[in-house]
């Protein structure tokens, strides 16, 4: 047995026959597996975050024989999904051991083109994919026996630069960016066929050279927040879940006061309990707080707060209690304590990764 199983097991046995000892400890036994794409190292870190010392503990280091980049995690959590960006353009299909965070790598599927973004439908069954230089958008089918990627499903053009792309929790309509159409596309989805087709109305259209990036639903599915990469704004969009459509309900930014250079916004993140959002910056090399209101949805700013040297990607744990951030040019991450109270990023925890790491994914197992 895995020494990470056994302990995992005397601790259940523990849970069990020490009267109290749930109530106390029941949180930590949950293991929390952080994922990295390096691109530049054509590798993923697999990392343990110890919440009790908010630091990353590393488990393996996964060869992956491409510039790795965007990554997904299936809906039971069973499966990563990781896209290599340099040719041939593939995704590979890997298993996740619950038990010790590790990767068994189950294939490869080719991609159309490089993508800048994918991710599983609801039923895990289909795999969408946004390609930043192609200006397309894909899907490819999922094994429902193995949990492996298999052929392209459907291509379908976009206007340029397509750059994120996601099912609602509904799995009726399918979103995506166009960054050079200043757009956001809305697409009716079959769960059965895997097709998309074009909603009615097709488009969200943006301020001109604004660059649509990346977007969020909230969980109550009430409100879109779209983030755009060449004017760093962040935008409330009202979603309309029987129609498919948006409706813009506030614009601000993620810009620190003063900031001079060249805007460069990269991603962003809900707290599992809705309470608080954040953005990256990557010429400031930081990330912006907002409180959000829970009766509209709207956006407080809680200012920015440094982190590391262009953060590309982060993810928020399940628990709601610390942020991993990565920076692309500092080959590092940094694991920032969030304030429940406050929604304040405390002072973070950093381990050195491989080059360019730019996407994280966290997987929480029981």
């Amino acid at each position: 047995m895995h020494p990470t199983s056994a302990f995992r097991a005397l601790r259940r046995l523990a849970l069990f026959i020490v009267p109290g000892f749930a109530m106390i400890g029941s949180s930590a036994s949950a293991a929390t597996w952080v994922y990295v794409s390096n691109a530049d190292s054509q590798e993923i870190s697999v990392l343990e975050l110890d919440r009790s010392q908010g630091t990353l503990k590393p488990v393996e280091s996964v060869n992956v024989g491409g510039q790795v980049m965007p990554m997904a995690v299936s809906p039971d959590k069973r499966f990563l999904y990781a896209a290599l960006r340099s040719q041939p353009f593939r995704v590979a299909s890997f298993a996740i051991d619950g038990a010790s965070g590790r990767l068994k790598k189950l294939g490869e599927a080719p991609l159309a083109d490089s993508m800048a973004n994918i991710d599983t439908d609801a039923t895990g069954r289909w795999l969408f994919a946004a390609s930043y230089p192609g200006h397309k958008i894909t899907v490819n089918s999922i094994d429902p026996k193995t949990g492996s990627v298999g052929p392209i499903q459907q291509l379908l053009p976009t206007a340029p630069n397509a750059h994120a792309i996601h099912a609602d929790a509904a799995n009726r309509f399918v979103l995506a960016t166009s960054l050079g159409g200043d757009n956001v596309s809305s697409w009716r989805f079959d769960a059965q066929t895997g097709l998309l087709s074009p909603n009615d109305p097709a488009l969200t259209t943006g301020a001109a050279k604004s660059g649509p990036r990346h977007f969020i639903w909230d969980k109550a599915q009430r409100n879109v927040y779209l983030l755009d990469e060449l004017d760093a704004a962040l935008h409330v969009y009202a979603w309309d879940a029987a129609r498919g459509t948006l409706q813009l309900q506030q614009s601000t930014t993620v810009l620190p006061a003063g900031f001079a250079g060249k805007a460069w916004a990269a991603d962003l993140h809900l707290t599992p309990d809705g309470r608080y959002l954040y953005a990256s910056e990557r010429t400031s090399s930081t990330l912006s707080g907002f409180k959000v209101d829970a009766a509209n949805g709207r956006l407080q700013p809680l200012g920015q707060t440094p982190t590391e040297k262009t953060p590309r990607g982060f993810a928020i744990d399940p628990s709601g209690g610390f942020l991993v951030a990565v920076g692309q040019e500092s080959h590092s991450a940094s694991v920032h304590p969030i304030d429940a109270a406050t929604g304040a990023l405390g002072t973070p925890q950093r381990l050195p990764l491989g080059k360019n790491p730019n996407w994280v994914e966290i997987v929480e197992m029981p």
